[in-house]
């Protein structure tokens, strides 16, 4: 299977229906070896590309992974940006926002770590949140401290949508380019890692009670994400929904996706002037004759 990123995005126009995306698609690779080495292709290819994004010094490149529990974005994002040197990387995972956050707007506190030109930026759960596990559990918008504003008022949430496209245009208009994936995750499968995270001691700690309260809302969720993505994928900052029952498999999807987005932002090293060519001559000279 040649890997086409295209196949994985959601359109601007799109009414996502999850039950029509897959969560598992014939693999990329012929066996673990195979899986392997293209992985070891794709990040050594990242690597180099993260180097010339850093040296051309034009863009920022923002990554945002959400899924439901169990899906794998830890895992991805370990092994997909291996190669990536931490100078020009940075991972930022959301959890519940701290009193001090929740005094400011919803996207206040993940503004706060957006990435710098040359560098590229994850975040591991984001302002999406907001959209996501708040409409599922209603009782937060409690703490936030927005008088008169109903969870059932569906006004609010496409406010919410409207920030959020806002943000990420005007990211855009100032370099900073967004790829948002959703690891599409099938109930069973989330079944079979919580039951082997509980037989495997290694994994325990990965497990907490309040992660069977939350597979109780699942199709809760499913709705929230497919309203979450139906309107916020753009042109400019698009979603992509990546089969993740075959965590193998979707490191792959990942990556090739990172890949191409990178492609197309047609990067160079900077030129080097005359003068500067002259300036380095020089040093080269002075640096020769003293090693005689």
């Amino acid at each position: 299977m040649k890997l086409k990123s295209q196949e994985f995005r959601v359109g601007e126009a799109d009414a996502v229906d999850l039950d029509k995306w897959p969560t598992l698609t014939e693999p990329v690779y012929r066996s673990k070896a195979h899986y392997k080495e293209l992985l070891e292709h794709h990040v050594a290819e990242l690597s180099a590309q993260q180097q010339l994004l850093y040296a051309s010094n034009q863009y920022a490149v923002l990554l945002i992974f959400q899924a439901m529990d169990a899906a794998g974005k830890d895992g991805t994002i370990r092994h997909v940006m291996s190669g990536v040197t931490p100078q020009g990387c940075q991972v930022f995972s959301f959890k519940h926002p701290s009193t001090s956050e929740l005094q400011h707007d919803f996207l206040w506190r993940t503004t706060r770590d957006l990435p710098e030109r040359g560098r590229i930026g994850i975040f591991n759960r984001s302002y999406y949140e907001e959209v996501l596990i708040v409409r599922v559990h209603p009782e937060i918008l409690e703490g936030e401290g927005l008088v008169g504003k109903r969870h059932d008022d569906k006004a609010f949430w496409q406010d919410r949508y409207r920030s959020i496209q806002n943000l990420e245009r005007h990211l855009h208009a100032n370099g900073t380019r967004i790829v948002k994936f959703f690891l599409h995750l099938s109930e069973e499968e989330q079944r079979k890692r919580f039951l082997a995270r509980i037989d495997e001691p290694a994994k325990n700690w990965k497990f907490s009670q309040a992660d069977i309260e939350e597979r109780k809302f699942w199709k809760q969720y499913r709705h929230a994400y497919e309203d979450c993505l139906s309107a916020t994928s753009t042109k400019q900052s698009p979603w992509y929904v990546v089969p993740a029952d075959d965590k193998e498999n979707t490191r792959l999807i990942v990556s090739q996706i990172i890949l191409d987005t990178l492609a197309e932002l047609k990067m160079a090293y900077p030129e080097t002037s005359d003068e500067r060519r002259r300036e380095l001559l020089a040093i080269r000279e002075r640096l020769e004759r003293r090693s005689d």
